[in-house]
């Protein structure tokens, strides 16, 4: 199979269907910071190292308006063949054009600052960042409060870049403008509305 031939597959089987359900998905994982939730395969294949469920949301939330931002990684001409293709979103080098932006899992992390964190104005005009981590199981016990969560919600999230509490701190701090961010592991997802409080949680 040819690299074009490539990038004309691997998309939603269904696409309507398909991007409604996953839509309802973040819509859902939003709302309750946290949970996981589990897009499926439902025929999406996207090129490595895309997941399936960071794939699955570019198909749902990403278009000819959301310019698209990829770590070094994911920033192949196969995958921004296959987003063009299935989307009509275009990549970008630069990190605050951004819409979306999708980090592959063991990138380091140096600054959410570096992409749109909207405006105090208009907050919901920030980045969206999707970021590929190994597993919900086997991380370090991590408390999750804020709205959306009653008391609190805890998560295992194996593969977080070392930075990452550190830069979710000072992200919170910006609200409310910041970014928002959708942790994914194969065919699941946790979001991470710039709302929630997050802190290590002792054994």
């Amino acid at each position: 199979m040819t690299m074009k031939t490539e990038a004309l597959t691997g998309g939603f089987a269904e696409p309507v269907h398909q991007a409604q359900g996953v839509f309802k998905l973040m819509m859902d994982g939003m709302a309750r910071p946290g949970t996981i939730q589990t897009v499926g395969g439902g025929g999406t294949v996207p090129p490595a190292p895309l997941g399936i469920a960071a794939g699955a949301i570019a198909l749902t939330l990403c278009d000819h308006d959301t310019p698209v931002w990829l770590s070094a990684q994911l920033a192949s001409p196969l995958i921004a063949d296959w987003l063009a293709f299935h989307t009509g979103a275009t990549v970008t080098q630069e990190k605050a054009e951004a819409r979306f932006a999708f980090i592959e899992a063991g990138k380091a992390l140096s600054s959410f600052g570096l992409f749109s964190i909207g405006t105090q104005e208009y907050p919901d005009r920030s980045a969206t960042i999707v970021i590929e981590i190994a597993n919900f199981e086997n991380g370090q016990l991590l408390s999750l409060s804020g709205p959306g969560i009653l008391g609190t919600r805890e998560i295992r999230p194996e593969g977080l870049p070392d930075a990452f509490l550190r830069l979710w701190a000072d992200n919170r701090v910006l609200f409310p403008r910041g970014i928002d961010v959708v942790l994914a592991a194969a065919d699941r997802f946790v979001c991470l509305p710039r709302t929630s409080k997050i802190t290590v949680r002792e054994i």
